[in-house]
C-alpha cells in the first residue's frame, strides 16, 4: 500500500489512466492518484485498460512514487457477473493491492468485503448521490469513505454537500473532462438502440450524433468539456473535497500531462498570476474539445450543448482540401512526428485515425490517404487527438524502464464461495401498477394506482386515495429540492400514504417514520443481482423494481436468486435519459430525428429534461413467463403524450431478446 496520506485540506489531483503510456503520464505529470480500470466490470470498456499482471507493476510503480491508485470496478453487474467480479476482487486484494476501489453496483460492498480488500471504497457518480441527506446514510450503512459527486452541480450546491459531508467520508468532484449529456446512472439511449449500456461501459454516444428537427440538422445534444480551470479557487478551500476528478480513460498521455500539470499549478499556486496563465495555456493544448464552467457558478451558468461549436474530440487542426484524388491537409498547428489525427467525427462512417510519419509545419502540406471515407470528403474536420512531444516521450520510456515484472500466482479455477443470501420463498400476490403523471382516483378495473410525486398531485390526493396509491419519487434530486420533497414524503404520510417507490435508495431519507410503510426500491436503481438486492432489503425496502435494461436469461436467472419480492415496468414511456441541459433550439413536446430515423421528444418535469423515444416499452406478452419465474408487480408507465405526437408501432422489447452487453 502507499503510505501517502491524504491531506484533508489539499484536495489530490486525481488523473486517469486507459492504457500504460497514460498511466506513467500521470506519474511523470506529479499526479497524487490515478484511477484506471481492468479488463471487465469498466465503466469505460471501449478504453484499452489493463491486465491483472501489468496493473499490479504499474501499482507497485505508483506506490514508489508515493501515487495512489483506485481501480474502477464501477460496472452495473448482473446475475452471472458475480462470480467473475468476486475472482477479480480476490486478485486485486491479495496481489495487486490498490489503493481504492470505485464502484456503482452494491454487490460489490459485500464482494470486496468477502475478498479481503482492505483498501477504500468510493461511490461512482454512476450511483447519483445527489442531495445531501443521502450521505449520512451512505456513510453509516455502506461504509463507504467517499462520493464521486455529479458533475451537474453549481458551487452552491457543491458547498451545501460539503456541510452535509459526515468527518469520516469524503467527497471527489470533477474538474476537468467530457461531459455526457445526461445525468449519470441516468443514460439508457445507448441500451435502448441497441443493448450497449453506459451502465456497464459499453456506450455508443448516441448523444453525439446529428439530429434533424423541423429543417436543421445539429448534434442538439452533444456538449463541450467541463473545465472550471481557474475557477477552482473557489473550491479550494473546502476540506471536504479530497480530490480534483479529471475525465478522460480514453485519452492519450499527452491530455493526461497536460491537464496534471494544469491543476497543480492552478492547486499549489493559486496567487501567482504566471502559473494561471501557464496552466490555462496547458489546458488549452490538452487536445480536449472546447470548455465550459457548465452550471458551476449559479449566477451564471453555461449550457454546455453549443450548436455553432465542434464537438468532436481532439484540438482541431484544420480541414480537409483538394480532391477526392488528391486530398491534403494545410494545418493550422505545427505537426509532430507521430502524431495522431482523426479525420471526420468518431460518429460518422469512414472516419479515420492516421498516425503522422515526419514533421509538418503550421500552414504546410500534408497528403492524406482516405480511401475508406465518402468520395467527397473535402470540408472533412481533422483533429489532433494525441501526441508524443519527445521530452514526455523520454518521461515515460524512463519510467517504464523501472517497472518491475510481476508474476501473480494463478487463479484457481475452482468457483470462489460467494456468500450468497437465502432465496425469498414467501408466496407473494400478483398484481398491476399504473404510474400516472397526474391525479387519478382510481381505474376502472381496480388496479393499483401509481402517482408521480408533486405538489400537484399531492394537492389533489385525499386520505383514501393515499392508502391504496403507490407514491413513486423521482430518479433525480438536487439539493435545493430536497426540502420541498422532504415536506411533500411527510403531507402525504400524514394523509395516510404508506406505498413507496424510491428511484434512488438513498431517497429512505425523507422518512423520518418508516414504521407501517412499503418501500420499493425503483426501476431507476438500476437493481440487477442478488446481492444488491440483499443490501437494500437490510437497508428497509420491502421489494425491489429490477433494472429494466436486463435480457430475458437475466430476468429468469435474478428471479431464482430473489431475496425479496420483484418487479418489473412492464409496458409504458420509460426514458432515453434523464439530463439537467436541453439545446436551446430543442422545444419540449416537438419531435426530432435520429440519422436512423428514430424519433424522440422531451419533456420538463421540475429542473430535468426526460428525453422519450416515439415508441413504448411493451414486455405484456412476456408477462406470463415473468409471472411463472416469480415476478409479482407489473408497472404500466403512463406518460401524458403531446397533442403533436403519434407514437409509432414498434415492438418495444428493449434487451429482451438480445440481452444486455
Amino acid at each position: 500500500m502507499s503510505t501517502k496520506s491524504e491531506n484533508p485540506v489539499t484536495p489530490a489531483i486525481l488523473a486517469p489512466a486507459g492504457n500504460k503510456a497514460s498511466f506513467l503520464a500521470a506519474v511523470a505529470a506529479g499526479a497524487d492518484a490515478i484511477y484506471c480500470g481492468l479488463k471487465l466490470f469498466s465503466a469505460r470498456m471501449e478504453a484499452k485498460n489493463f491486465s491483472e499482471q501489468e496493473l499490479a507493476a504499474l501499482v507497485e510503480l505508483a506506490h514508489d512514487k508515493a501515487v495512489q491508485v483506485h481501480i474502477t470496478l464501477n460496472s452495473l453487474l448482473k446475475p452471472d457477473d458475480l462470480v467473475p467480479a468476486a475472482k477479480m476482487l480476490k486478485t486485486l486484494a491479495r496481489q495487486i493491492k490498490p489503493d481504492g476501489l470505485i464502484i456503482q453496483d452494491l454487490a460489490l460492498l459485500p464482494l470486496a468485503r468477502q475478498s479481503g480488500f482492505d483498501g477504500q471504497i468510493h461511490l461512482s457518480t454512476l450511483a447519483n448521490v445527489s442531495f445531501p441527506g443521502a450521505l449520512k446514510l451512505i456513510s453509516h450503512k455502506l461504509g463507504v469513505q467517499r462520493v464521486v459527486l455529479p458533475r451537474e452541480l453549481n458551487v452552491d450546491e457543491i458547498k451545501s454537500l460539503a456541510q452535509a459531508c459526515p468527518p469520516d467520508l469524503g467527497l471527489e468532484l470533477f474538474v476537468h473532462g467530457a461531459l455526457c449529456y445526461a445525468v449519470s446512472g441516468r443514460c439508457y439511449w445507448s441500451s435502448y438502440l441497441g443493448g450497449k449500456s453506459g451502465l456497464r461501459g459499453r456506450c455508443v454516444q448516441p448523444c453525439r450524433r446529428l439530429y434533424s428537427r423541423k429543417q436543421e440538422k445539429h448534434r442538439f445534444f452533444s456538449c463541450q468539456d467541463l473545465s472550471l480551470d481557474v475557477l477552482v479557487k473557489v473550491i479550494r478551500p473546502i476540506p471536504q473535497l479530497r480530490a480534483w476528478k479529471i475525465e478522460g480513460r480514453k485519452k492519450g498521455p499527452h491530455y493526461v500531462y497536460y491537464t496534471v500539470q494544469a491543476y497543480r499549478m492552478l492547486r499549489d499556486h493559486a496567487g501567482d498570476p504566471q502559473a494561471k496563465k501557464n496552466a490555462l495555456q496547458l489546458l488549452s493544448r490538452a487536445l480536449g474539445r472546447t470548455g465550459t464552467h457548465y452550471y458551476f457558478l449559479p449566477q451564471r451558468p453555461q449550457n454546455p450543448v453549443s450548436l455553432h461549436g465542434q464537438t468532436g474530440s481532439g484540438f482541431l487542426v484544420g480541414k480537409i482540401k483538394g480532391n477526392a484524388q488528391k486530398p491534403f491537409l494545410v494545418p493550422n498547428e505545427a505537426l509532430l512526428s507521430g502524431d495522431v489525427l482523426r479525420l471526420g467525427y468518431e460518429d460518422e462512417p469512414g472516419h479515420q485515425v492516421q498516425r503522422i510519419g515526419r514533421p509538418i509545419p503550421a500552414g504546410g502540406r500534408l497528403y492524406l490517404k482516405t480511401a475508406s471515407m465518402k468520395k467527397n470528403s473535402k470540408g472533412t474536420p481533422v483533429f489532433l487527438t494525441d501526441r508524443r512531444e519527445k521530452a514526455l516521450a523520454e518521461m515515460i520510456s524512463g519510467l517504464e524502464a523501472q517497472l518491475q515484472p510481476k508474476v501473480l500466482k494463478p487463479t484457481p479455477s475452482a468457483t470462489p464461495e460467494i456468500k450468497m443470501p437465502p432465496r425469498s420463498r414467501k408466496k407473494e400476490q400478483v398484481f398491476e401498477h399504473y404510474v400516472y403523471r397526474s391525479y387519478r382516483r382510481k381505474r376502472p378495473g381496480g388496479e393499483a394506482i401509481g402517482l408521480w410525486l408533486s405538489a400537484k398531485t399531492v394537492s389533489h390526493a385525499g386520505a383514501a386515495d393515499n392508502l391504496t396509491s403507490w407514491w413513486w419519487l423521482p430518479p433525480v434530486v438536487w439539493p435545493e429540492e430536497e426540502h420541498q420533497l422532504a415536506s411533500l414524503v411527510e403531507g402525504v404520510c400524514k394523509k395516510g400514504a404508506r406505498n413507496f417507490v424510491l428511484n434512488a435508495v438513498w431517497q429512505i431519507t425523507f422518512f423520518k417514520n418508516t414504521k407501517g410503510c412499503r418501500f420499493w426500491a425503483g426501476p431507476f436503481c438500476n437493481l440487477a443481482n442478488a446481492l444488491a438486492l440483499n443490501h437494500i432489503k437490510a437497508l428497509g425496502f420491502s421489494g425491489a423494481f429490477v433494472s429494466p435494461e436486463l435480457g430475458r436469461e437475466d430476468y429468469l436467472h435474478l428471479a431464482l436468486q430473489r431475496t425479496l419480492p420483484l418487479g418489473i415496468v412492464i409496458s409504458g414511456n420509460w426514458p432515453l435519459c434523464v439530463s439537467r441541459a436541453v439545446a436551446q433550439d430543442i422545444e419540449t413536446g416537438r419531435l426530432f430525428t435520429s440519422p436512423r430515423g428514430e424519433q424522440a421528444w422531451v419533456a420538463r418535469y421540475g429542473q430535468d429534461h426526460w428525453v422519450f423515444p416515439n415508441w413504448k416499452l411493451d414486455l405484456t406478452a412476456q408477462q406470463q413467463e415473468l409471472e411463472d419465474a416469480g415476478f409479482t408487480l407489473f408497472a404500466h408507465l403512463k406518460e401524458p403524450i403531446p397533442k403533436s405526437i403519434k407514437l409509432k408501432k414498434r415492438p418495444g422489447r428493449w434487451n429482451w431478446a438480445i440481452g444486455l452487453k
